[in-house]
């Protein structure tokens, strides 16, 4: 027979006489420590649509679909899949769209609905070959990541002509007919059909 070292009965001592270390969560109120990996909490004016996040998740949680016809971007996050990882956090582009939260981190409910939650954006489709390029607010925040190199892209000055309203819609859009010549380039196209204009024309 192998009987307990000494050491072992002063630590089953020790643990009778002291307090758990546990908290009694969920029948007290527990407040996590600090940078506790909780639920990511997603920030609606930062968040750019960009798809980092969902291509980086390692559980799938986070989804992407693309609707052209409405040419609206849903991303649907499944908090019941998430494993509170922090990849979206770490490489999320603006370093503020999503962060993980220190105090929510009761996820529990009998219904797995309302686990789930979606956002959408609004999306910046090519007029010739009907391709999606990104979302609106992705170019924007690229726009102002570059400053006055922006400018250098006629997509950008496209889009932020939308924004600015320097000039009417009607006037700066031109109506692509019969392929692409050189004036469409001045049209919201993807970079392969800006490549074959500029290719053929220039």
């Amino acid at each position: 027979m192998k009987y307990p070292k000494i050491r072992e009965l002063k630590e089953a001592v020790t643990s009778l006489v002291t307090p758990a270390f546990t908290t009694k969560f969920p029948g007290e109120p527990h407040t996590p420590f600090e940078n506790f990996r909780g639920k990511p909490e997603v920030d609606d004016n930062h968040c750019v649509g960009c798809e980092t996040c969902a291509n980086v998740c390692p559980s799938n949680a986070i989804t992407i679909q693309d609707d052209k016809k409405r040419g609206k971007r849903v991303i649907t996050r499944d908090y019941g899949k998430c494993i509170f990882c922090g990849m979206c956090q770490e490489h999320c582009i603006t370093g503020k769209g999503v962060v993980l939260s220190d105090k929510i981190f009761d996820l529990s409910v009998f219904e797995r609905d309302k686990l789930v939650e979606k956002q959408e954006r609004q999306l910046v489709i090519c007029k010739h070959c009907d391709a999606i390029i990104t979302t609106d607010q992705h170019i924007h925040y690229m726009h102002d990541k570059l400053g006055p190199k922006a400018f250098a892209s006629t997509l950008n000055l496209n889009l932020l002509n939308d924004k600015l309203q320097l000039a009417r819609k009607e006037d700066t859009d031109v109506e692509i007919r019969d392929g692409l010549k050189r004036k469409d380039m001045f049209n919201i196209i993807c970079p392969n059909c800006m490549r074959s204009v500029l290719i053929k024309y220039i």
